[in-house]
């Protein structure tokens, strides 16, 4: 299905070329050819000669930067004609104002016109060896076809569309088919229970849900369409059901139910609302972070090309789901909006075994891996062995998402994983960021890597640390409150239906900055390291201590913790009891200091994880004050039973129930 903006994206593709080739040769007049080889842009701005006059261009003369690179790697339906307009004490943040355009004709169509056979998505279902390739010719395709569909029944420009459906290609096309036809869409883990998804339907004010029959995950199936039945009973909105067919087995249908396997795009504004994106509170209520159009596309875009070094022809394998954030922005709009080829991992790290990472590199041949430390802790428990069993080659970047990644696993990573040529981006950034904001890279090729550091800013990006009392902290070798001092395309516009909740929580703390609610030490290189949210850092004698550092020093022994201390031992570990919680003080004393030590160690078995495998604090630290009422929402747990083992074991420590 060809569309009447192709002449229009041929027309921006060979303007592009003509500038590209005009901004070259002007480089070369001016000896510049390092740096606008490295971004083509750069040709254009004035005394940037290297690297490291780039990125100081970007943070002191943020529009100009921001507008070059938007007019070059943007199809545009109209141009922009104010870069922003952002008052960051207020919570308003405007990008490319006045500008239209369709995220999906930047993710689809403009790449059809040129490489219309290059594969977009590489689907590694979840058994082993069955990939399935997707074309950006088929990729529009089935986008049109969705997208026709839900014009059909009704869906139009404004409304928002829930997506619960596992990591796969027609979820893909589910999300661009919003895009195409100005929707917003509300894509739901595919691991939520119905109650969990009912609250975010009803939040979203969704009238559509889009789904599966099934989902399959680790060799077991999940019966997805029983669950959006039961949470359409307490979402009146719900007017219809599309359901697609995973697996063979059929499914009990509804009046409301359309089963369809399967346009003309809209112009939207480039503040137009592109998704919402739930994520957890402090009080456990999930917070629809709202992302819009032209910036989030823009930031995502060129993130994923500097921070992994993305090239044409390149296989990107980013495995997060695509419920989450680092989903939407690096499996699906980034790559996407470069023309890339990127996998949609369905599977588990460990099924069918603990190869399952290595052998999909090996047969993908995947050239930039991207996961998260939880897992790379999880897989370096089971040995080198299965890691040397593939063939890695073809990688050359790896990156770390999710949490701060602990020194041996980063080590791991490194030396094992990489084989110690690939350089490991440990990225920082959050759902309300949109993007990465602090990366080893992009930096020169010979720049060094700090390993468990994010260490440097991405282009524009202005870090701030504060002290308690709300200064900026202008020296080296200090930690703080990491806040950001200036707008950037990619960042969250609100919280839905709660504007003041956005306000209150991002801009109040520390007016005229992001408050990003981590902490950050900033060391006398001038290099970042997260140390964690600061409701997770410890007051110690008037000492404030990242779980992280603490964390970080305890796993450096023969353990694997988490932290009050709860704390999960390999399966190797012979010493128990007293004999085991002196030596872990021990090493806590002699890394970090006296006063760092728990005062209380609890072995358990597992830690309460969410399905993207981030520890819960905000649980364990309900369990240790002995407030169960106060737990929250457990909806996005990998396992439940894990809390109540884990309150038995705190009621045995400390010789009484809680």
């Amino acid at each position: 299905m060809w569309l009447p903006c192709g002449g229009t994206s041929n027309y921006i593709v060979t303007h592009f070329r003509r500038r590209l080739f005009k901004a070259y040769f002007r480089d070369l007049g001016r000896r510049r050819c390092n740096v606008a080889a490295f971004m083509p842009e750069a040709a254009g701005f004035d005394g940037v000669s290297d690297r490291s006059a780039l990125q100081e261009f970007s943070v002191s003369n943020s529009e100009s930067f921001w507008a070059a690179v938007a007019r070059q790697r943007l199809s545009w339906i109209r141009p922009f004609h104010t870069v922003q307009d952002c008052d960051l004490s207020r919570g308003e943040i405007k990008w490319f104002v006045g500008g239209q355009l369709n995220v999906s004709v930047n993710c689809l169509d403009r790449h059809v016109h040129t490489c219309p056979e290059r594969v977009a998505l590489i689907w590694e279902r979840d058994e082993s060896g069955s990939e399935v390739k997707v074309t950006y010719r088929e990729l529009l395709e089935m986008t049109c076809r969705l997208g026709n569909l839900l014009r059909r029944h009704g869906v139009k420009r404004g409304d928002c569309v829930t997506i619960y459906m596992p990591t796969c290609p027609l979820a893909v096309a589910s999300m661009l088919a919003c895009a195409r036809i100005g929707a917003a869409h509300n894509v739901v883990f595919a691991g939520f229970s119905a109650e969990a998804l009912a609250e975010r339907i009803r939040d979203a004010q969704s009238g559509t849900v889009i789904t599966v029959n099934q989902g399959v995950r680790g060799g077991k199936v999940t019966e997805l369409k029983k669950t959006v039945d039961t949470a359409v009973q307490s979402c009146p909105a719900v007017q219809q059901v599309f359901v697609a067919m995973r697996t063979e087995n059929p499914v009990a249908m509804t009046a409301r139910d359309v089963e369809d396997v399967v346009c003309e795009p809209a112009a939207m504004d480039s503040e137009d609302v592109l998704f919402l994106l739930y994520t957890s509170g402090s009080t456990g209520k999930p917070k629809g972070l709202v992302h819009t159009q032209a910036g989030y596309l823009l930031y995502a875009a060129l993130t994923h090309r500097y921070v992994f070094s993305y090239h044409d022809g390149d296989v990107f394998g980013c495995v997060a789901d695509i419920g989450w954030i680092t989903g939407h922005s690096y499996s699906v709009y980034g790559p996407l909006a470069n023309g890339g080829t990127t996998v949609l991992f369905e599977s588990t790290p460990i099924y069918p075994d603990p190869g399952r990472y290595w052998e999909m590199v090996q047969r993908l041949k995947i050239n930039q891996f991207y996961g998260a430390p939880t897992a790379i802790r999880l897989l370096l428990k089971y040995g080198d062995e299965w890691v040397h069993k593939y063939d890695r080659s073809t990688l050359k970047t790896l990156g770390s998402v999710g949490e701060p990644i602990n020194t041996e696993a980063w080590e791991w990573y490194h030396r094992v994983v990489g084989d110690g040529r690939c350089p490991v981006v440990d990225t920082w950034w959050q759902t309300e960021t949109g993007g990465i904001c602090i990366s080893p890279r992009p930096s020169d090729a010979d720049a060094e890597i700090v390993p468990g550091m994010a260490m440097r800013p991405f282009f524009s990006i202005k870090p701030t640390l504060m002290d308690t009392e709300g200064k900026v902290l202008t020296s080296n070798d200090v930690s703080g409150a990491l806040c950001i001092a200036q707008p950037w395309p990619g960042m969250a516009r609100t919280i839905h239906n709660n504007h003041q909740r956005f306000i209150e929580t991002y801009c109040r703390p520390h007016p005229g900055y992001f408050f990003t609610g981590d902490g950050a030490y900033r060391s006398k290189e001038g290099y970042y390291q997260i140390t964690g949210r600061l409701d997770d850092v410890i007051n110690v004698s008037g000492h404030r201590i990242g779980t992280a550092e603490i964390e970080d020093v305890l796993v450096r022994t023969s353990l694997s913790p988490g932290v009050y201390a709860f704390v999960v031992l390999k399966n190797d570990v012979e010493v128990q009891g007293a004999a085991l919680c002196q030596q872990l003080n021990n090493m806590v004393s002699k890394k970090i200091a006296k006063y760092a030590c728990p005062d209380f160690i609890q072995f358990v078995q597992r830690l309460p994880k969410t399905r993207s495998g981030k520890i819960m604090r905000r649980v364990l630290r309900k369990v240790v004050e002995r407030d169960l009422d106060g737990v929250g929402d457990l909806s996005t747990l990998d396992d439940p039973t894990a809390v109540q083992e884990i309150i038995q074991g705190h009621g045995d420590l400390c010789g009484k129930q809680p």
